[in-house]
């Protein structure tokens, strides 16, 4: 009878631990599998975004030169005057000669030009051809010429396979006569193998498949080649349903998980407007899928052969077994923590977790963060946010890190279905030097206790922002006295009238008497050099916040405030006597003077349109009366 009624007893905790056991796998496999999915939509989504960034990056030097280049007022002097000197071998070797400087001095494949008054094309090497309507190879001139665009990217994949398998992309740039039309499109070409390094160092290091496809899902660049050998993505994935609703995405960034018979995974799609191309990363998560229904199969096995035993072993043994498994299930978890924590930290400095919902700190390294800058014990997140900005953020950007990481914000942010924030700064660990940061965050929802979290990513970015603010400066600058260049003269003209849109300024045009005398009887060589050295007089009579641009040939702008007229006046009988003189080179006396026309704001003018026509009708009035002089606009 006991013996019944300890087997009756044995069979019902055995059925009890059965159950038990039986849920807790379940359990354990779909936190594990929820987990390893959050980690696998935030390994891919970040490498997404940083090869996004990688790609844009590549692009912006040779945009910047191609614009330089079609900005050039020495270049559009001589392709102004192709027609007349069409017969002329000096014609196509300056062209040449210009060309091949561009192309020495930045290491492109090819710089070249194409007229739109002879449909001439010119490279590095003189005259290449003449584009004819018609012929296939000559669609990008017309096409483009038929655009608005100011600028436009040409793929070319026909010569690829002569090149070692790799693509060249030409940039192209309309160029403006004196009429506003288009009178030729000047441009750099170059390869761009090192996106598939960048691409195959991504695959190497996070286990995705990552390549760069045009709008009908061909491959143009991938780790492995390029679009030389045709290859359609979409065939040889195991999601080819996907094909149409991808490649019509235009919208940024776009993410699927797709299970198939074929395999299992995470697609990121990012259309790259510049390219025209979609940037696909792919995360085949078919492998881990595989092993963790093994792993659920396995730990269902493991139980049976636990539950077979405690038939026999007394119940301390079998709270042994159950301790056991429940401390192998505790280390999976952190096991897989652990391996997206390692992964993520190869690209960030710091990442930290915030439970947005309760206002407060989400794991324990974010609480010792908080109290490292001196917040207090459980502080609430808001109030550690106000630390943070006043303990390492730059004032200027103290208002901006706080609007967009408040716990207000973030859970707007979330209601509105935003599920990725970023803010640039700069911050500092001393209190004196200050370096660019990057926080991207990533908000979710967090199930196990119903409530809104953030994971934050720390990343400097120092080395790139000084790239992108020296890559600005030098597309201000005229290349040739280091002024501004023309259109930065205007944007930063108007910023300011716009700005103060009461204030008085002055507004300077400035033109070198007889400079076409100098060049035509001393060369082009020594006209550079005066107006080189002209120019450095010219910035030495302003202050370092007055605009002092170069907008043509010899012509020049200055802008300045100034509290009257007479102040005005005072400045340009400086101007006029400060820049009047004589240089002695080693091809002649050359004799400098200069004259003025001004225009005062807001009496003459509120925009930079109408103060340049005042100014320039003045400029016309002080070459009537003999030159080497100044005359103010007046109204009439």
């Amino acid at each position: 009878m006991k013996k019944n009624i300890l087997l009756r007893t044995n069979l019902f905790v055995c059925i009890v631990i059965i159950l038990g056991f039986v849920t807790t796998s379940i359990i354990s496999y779909q936190s594990n599998q929820g987990i390893f999915r959050k980690n696998v939509e935030s390994v891919t989504t970040l490498t997404a975004e940083g090869i996004y960034h990688q790609i844009d990056a590549t692009f912006i030097k040779p945009v910047n030169i191609s614009l330089t280049m079609a900005n050039d007022s020495l270049l559009k002097e001589l392709l102004l005057g192709e027609e007349t000197r069409q017969g002329d071998q000096t014609f196509a070797d300056d062209m040449r000669g210009y060309l091949d400087a561009y192309r020495q001095k930045y290491g492109y494949d090819s710089v070249f030009l194409a007229s739109a008054q002879t449909n001439r094309y010119y490279n590095f090497n003189g005259l290449d051809r003449t584009l004819q309507q018609g012929d296939p190879e000559n669609e990008w001139f017309y096409d483009f010429l038929e655009s608005d665009a100011e600028y436009s990217l040409n793929i070319d994949n026909d010569e690829a396979g002569a090149a070692g398998n790799e693509i060249t992309v030409f940039i192209n740039c309309r160029i403006y006569g004196p009429d506003g039309k288009t009178a030729g499109v000047v441009g750099v070409g170059f390869r761009v193998s090192e996106l598939q390094e960048l691409f195959k160092s991504y695959e190497d290091k996070f286990g995705v498949k990552t390549c760069l496809t045009d709008e009908t899902g061909t491959v143009q660049i991938s780790g492995s080649g390029t679009a030389y050998h045709a290859v359609d993505f979409f065939e040889s994935c195991p999601y080819p349903e996907l094909k149409e609703q991808v490649l019509e995405s235009r919208d940024g960034a776009e993410t699927f998980w797709y299970s198939t018979e074929k395999g299992s995974g995470y697609l990121v799609n990012t259309y790259v407007e510049n390219l025209g191309w979609h940037l696909l990363v792919d995360h085949d998560t078919t492998a881990i899928d595989q092993a963790l229904a093994r792993q659920f199969l396995c730990g269902l096995v493991v139980i049976l052969v636990i539950i077979a035993a405690v038939l026999i072993l007394i119940t301390k043994v079998i709270r042994k077994y159950n301790r056991r498994i429940t401390d192998l299930t505790v280390a999976k978890e952190l096991e897989h923590h652990d391996m997206f924590q390692k992964a993520t930290e190869q690209l960030y400095e710091n990442i930290y977790e915030i439970d947005i919902t309760h206002n407060r700190a989400a794991s324990e390294e974010t609480e010792n963060y908080f109290e490292s800058l001196g917040a207090p014990v459980n502080v609430p997140y808001d109030d550690a946010l106000r630390v943070i900005a006043e303990k390492q953020i730059k004032e200027e950007f103290r208002k901006g890190y706080i609007d967009t990481f408040s716990q207000k914000s973030v859970l707007q942010a979330y209601r509105d279905g935003v599920e990725n924030l970023r803010y640039d700064f700069m911050i500092s660990t001393d209190g004196e030097n200050y370096y660019w940061m990057r926080i991207l965050a990533q908000i979710f929802h967090w199930d196990d206790d119903d409530s809104v979290r953030m994971l934050v990513y720390r990343q400097n970015i120092d080395e790139e922002k000084k790239r992108e603010l020296y890559l600005y400066d030098q597309m201000q600058k005229d290349s040739l006295t280091g002024l501004v260049n023309k259109a930065a003269t205007q944007e930063h003209i108007r910023a300011l009238l716009q700005k103060k849109p009461k204030d008085r300024f002055a507004f300077f045009i400035l033109d070198m008497d007889n400079f076409k005398g100098i060049n035509d009887r001393l060369g082009h060589a020594v006209g550079d050099s005066v107006l080189v050295g002209f120019a450095k007089a010219l910035r030495a009579q302003f202050r370092e916040d007055d605009v002092v641009g170069r907008i043509g040939g010899d012509e020049f702008v200055a802008f300045m405030p100034v509290p009257n007229r007479e102040a005005a006046q005072r400045k340009a009988r400086e101007l006029v006597a400060g820049l009047r003189g004589s240089r002695e080179l080693a091809a002649g006396t050359c004799r400098v003077t200069v004259s003025i026309g001004v225009a005062l704001s807001p009496e003459a003018g509120r925009d930079f349109e109408t103060l340049y026509k005042n100014a320039d009708f003045a400029l016309y009035q002080t070459k009537k009366r003999g030159r080497d002089g100044f005359a103010f606009y007046e109204k009439r």
